[in-house]
């Protein structure tokens, strides 16, 4: 039964570096993640709504799934956004993917889910590998970012489980896409408040290239709805852990590719702790 988790999460990583990439070189001017929230909602997101709508195991329980992540969602981006306005991605994303622990915590104590000690030893030598990643960007605007990192962390940990919790209502993958773009819609709304409240524009200063804005658009929300997908064969903490082989993949590139070598061995060894967890992690499956 836990085959099926595998592809998924593996789809989800190269969707999940693939838009973070493009936000993370596009710049404050453009704002990336605005536009590939705007592009999914406008697409694939009307695509979902429909099938959510049509195929769903409406209930009261769904209502208050949907409420509970869309609310979460919303909280998550807009720290995100944020925080990398005073520190850089290298600093608050490692920090904010460190919720695997929160929501093991969270699992156990709510949904009586227990983990073995193996996998809770995996994902804190994961974390550690995180954290070392992100002491290599800390810098003294880090203490303004640090606590909305970890409030998005948070935002994580509650929109995971309750999307975990939801899918026993969505029968079908087109209801996930559908799931995740309400709380997408939310958040998509929020972000173009405090775009108006701080900028006094309703829409970024500059449109990102085409090529670019179709990758986000079709990455953005495929990349969590597989992640969804994912939730139904493992624990939520688990396939979160798994996801963050995300983080390797995009530290690497930005060594290898992007030639950003700035405390390239201090960044690498937190690369290897995590892959060190991963590893772990998987030998316990």
């Amino acid at each position: 039964m836990l085959e099926p988790a595998y592809p998924a999460i593996a789809g989800s990583v190269a969707m999940h570096v693939a838009w973070n990439l493009l936000v993370r070189h596009q710049g404050v001017q453009t704002q990336m993640l605005w536009w590939a929230l705007a592009l999914h909602c406008a697409t694939l997101g009307l695509w979902g709504l429909y099938v959510l709508a049509s195929t769903a195991l409406w209930s009261r329980e769904l209502l208050v799934f949907l409420l509970v992540s869309a609310s979460a969602n919303t909280l998550y981006f807009l720290t995100l956004n944020r925080a990398y306005a005073h520190a850089p991605v290298a600093l608050v994303y490692p920090l904010v993917r460190s919720s695997p622990l929160l929501i093991g915590l969270w699992s156990m104590l709510f949904f009586g889910e227990s983990l073995s000690f193996p996998a809770w030893g995996a994902m804190l030598v994961s974390v550690a590998g995180l954290l070392l990643m992100a002491a290599t960007a800390w810098r003294k605007d880090g203490f303004t970012a640090l606590p909305l990192a970890l409030v998005a962390a948070l935002a994580t940990s509650i929109y995971s489980l309750s999307d975990k919790a939801a899918t026993a209502y969505l029968p079908t993958f087109g209801s996930l896409v559908g799931f995740v773009t309400v709380g997408y819609t939310a958040s998509f709304l929020a972000l173009t408040l405090q775009m108006r409240l701080k900028y006094g524009v309703w829409r970024p200063q500059r449109a990102p290239r085409l090529p670019h804005l179709l990758i986000a658009g079709a990455s953005i929300g495929l990349a969590y709805a597989l992640v969804i997908h994912a939730m139904r064969y493992l624990p939520a903490a688990v396939v979160v852990t798994f996801t963050n082989t995300g983080i390797i993949i995009a530290g690497i590139l930005s060594i290898s590719l992007f030639r950003e070598h700035a405390h390239w061995r201090m960044r690498l060894a937190g690369i290897l702790v995590i892959c060190l967890g991963l590893a772990i992690l998987a030998a316990t499956k």
